[in-house]
């Protein structure tokens, strides 16, 4: 766990020239949108990112996040714990026309103004992470498996259903 804050914004074409790394910590509690689908998170996403330029003199990003999440059980709505870690690789381009034209291995980031926001694509890698269904185990989790029971099936006469059809002869006889 790294002690080092990254930065907010940083000059990624700069960086990939240099074939420059940073690792460190981005906080969780200013992620707006990672709040919004997981509510509040408090402590780091340890982080590390390696710039550079491929054969072909396209600049990337490759990356990994590391952080743990508290996510609300699905059954009893409590808090969780759960690790999530992602691997990234991101092709730098200006718009989306260059974003087409990116190979199948990178995934498209958006460099305006020659700065890239930190904080946005880690937000992003993060979302992108979230399991779809959190439950914590039958015996931790403060709702019973009896509580998750419905009720118990009606037993059937083992005489097969009434053919809708003939049903809807009664009916019309009735007339």
């Amino acid at each position: 766990m790294s002690t080092t804050r990254l930065p907010i914004k940083v000059e990624p074409y700069r960086l990939a020239a240099g074939d420059e790394h940073l690792e460190g910590a981005m906080s969780l509690d200013d992620m707006v949108r990672l709040r919004e689908e997981a509510g509040k998170q408090q402590g780091d996403a340890d982080v590390r990112l390696e710039f550079g330029q491929d054969a072909q003199g396209r600049h990337f990003i490759e990356g990994w996040v590391k952080a743990t999440l508290d996510l609300a059980c699905k059954r009893c709505l409590e808090p969780m714990p759960i690790a999530i870690e992602s691997h990234f690789l991101l092709g730098m381009v200006s718009d989306d026309a260059m974003a087409a034209n990116l190979p199948n291995a990178y995934e498209p980031v958006v460099v305006e103004n020659e700065q890239l926001n930190l904080q946005l694509m880690l937000e992003d890698e993060l979302i992108l992470s979230l399991p779809q269904v959190v439950y914590h185990d039958e015996a931790d989790c403060a709702v019973s498996p009896d509580q998750l029971s419905s009720g118990v099936l009606p037993e059937t006469s083992g005489q097969p259903a009434a053919s809708p059809f003939e049903v809807l002869r009664t009916l019309k006889n009735k007339h």
